[in-house]
């Protein structure tokens, strides 16, 4: 049976997210492996100086998220993440596979091009105005955590505009994802002076109904930046 691997000490705030933490880390980095089984709960938190009450809730937190199964009589059973997990395993296990960073932004840039073509059927005249300004903010900003959020927030507005429920329950997902580690998506607003025309284009072609002509901007503007992250 596999140890989890050792590290520094859990510290006394907040112990059962940071053993929630670490054993995700552990899964996704691939210390454990699918199918194998985790130590008993007792020597978990003995290896990690926790309670054995941090560990029970860390335990079902992970398989909330799909990445172990409790076997009854059989002990908990680590899942394959890539098969099992959903978009909570995306930002630690981008980290363990760089090309899950490439199927990031390639999912991203074809959830956007579709939600700008629904928008410029669907949008209310509010969402449209709203579009407008972000793509003003995302140019104007004064610094790069400032142009970030601006970028969340257009993109945000775009799928609300779409008027797609599952489109904004993935959106949802994603933010809780985003927001806490905005920082390494700093690429994407590296070159926002170049790219702020794409915006306006976009949000122009949205207000305009042209669906064809928003998708298109969008596209153009998704690539781009998923090329700067992959760079």
């Amino acid at each position: 049976m596999t140890a989890l691997p050792r590290s520094e000490p859990i510290t006394r705030s907040s112990v059962p997210d940071q053993v929630f933490a670490r054993l995700r880390e552990a899964i996704l980095a691939g210390a454990y492996r699918a199918g194998e089984r985790l130590p008993p709960q007792r020597a978990l938190a003995a290896d990690l100086g926790v309670n054995m009450a941090s560990v029970r809730e860390a335990l079902g937190r992970l398989e909330q998220l799909r990445l172990i199964e409790v076997r009854h009589g059989d002990g908990t059973r680590v899942l394959d993440w890539r098969r099992s997990g959903g978009l909570e395993a995306l930002v630690l296990g981008a980290a363990v596979d760089p090309a899950l960073v490439r199927d990031l932004f390639e999912a991203r840039r074809l959830l956007l091009v579709e939600a700008a073509r629904l928008a410029a059927v669907r949008r209310s005249e509010e969402q449209a105005a709203a579009l407008l300004e972000l793509a003003d903010t995302v140019a104007t900003a004064a610094d790069q955590g400032t142009a970030l959020l601006a970028d969340w927030d257009f993109m945000a507005a775009l799928v609300e505009g779409a008027g797609n429920l599952i489109f904004q329950l993935i959106l949802n997902s994603v933010r809780e994802l985003y927001l806490p580690h905005a920082e390494a998506f700093a690429p994407l607003v590296a070159q926002r002076h170049t790219l702020a025309g794409l915006y306006r284009r976009a949000a122009a072609a949205v207000a305009a109904g042209e669906g064809e002509a928003a998708a298109a901007a969008i596209e153009e503007l998704a690539f781009a930046q998923g090329a700067l992250m992959l760079a």
